[in-house]
């Protein structure tokens, strides 16, 4: 359930390169933190994959989520690219207003 959650965050469609990796990578750490303690995780890796497949090719997004997925089950095994994203002000009670005046 949370891994189609995490998809349907990540698929916003275009978005510029840096919000794409800084969403992927978000995206990754939420599905990552999701998985049960005895989860098998290559088999967890390859399901994700298969189910965020089909918004690759229309969200930057998920198809940073994807490589992420792909890059963690290679071997030799080899740290990810993660940062945290860098603080900046999103809007706040305006921005949440603004967006649900729209809907």
């Amino acid at each position: 359930m949370l891994l189609e959650r995490t998809i349907s965050q990540l698929d916003i469609g275009t978005v510029p390169p840096d919000e794409a990796a800084e969403l992927g990578q978000l995206g990754y750490l939420q599905w990552l933190a999701s998985l049960p303690a005895n989860a098998d995780y290559a088999r967890e890796a390859m399901h994700a994959y298969t189910m965020a497949q089909p918004f690759l090719w229309t969200s930057p997004a998920v198809a940073v989520f994807c490589d992420l997925l792909v890059a963690s089950t290679r071997s030799p095994i080899e740290p990810l690219p993660l940062k945290m994203p860098t603080r900046k002000r999103r809007g706040g009670a305006q921005a949440r207003r603004f967006r649900r005046m729209i809907r």
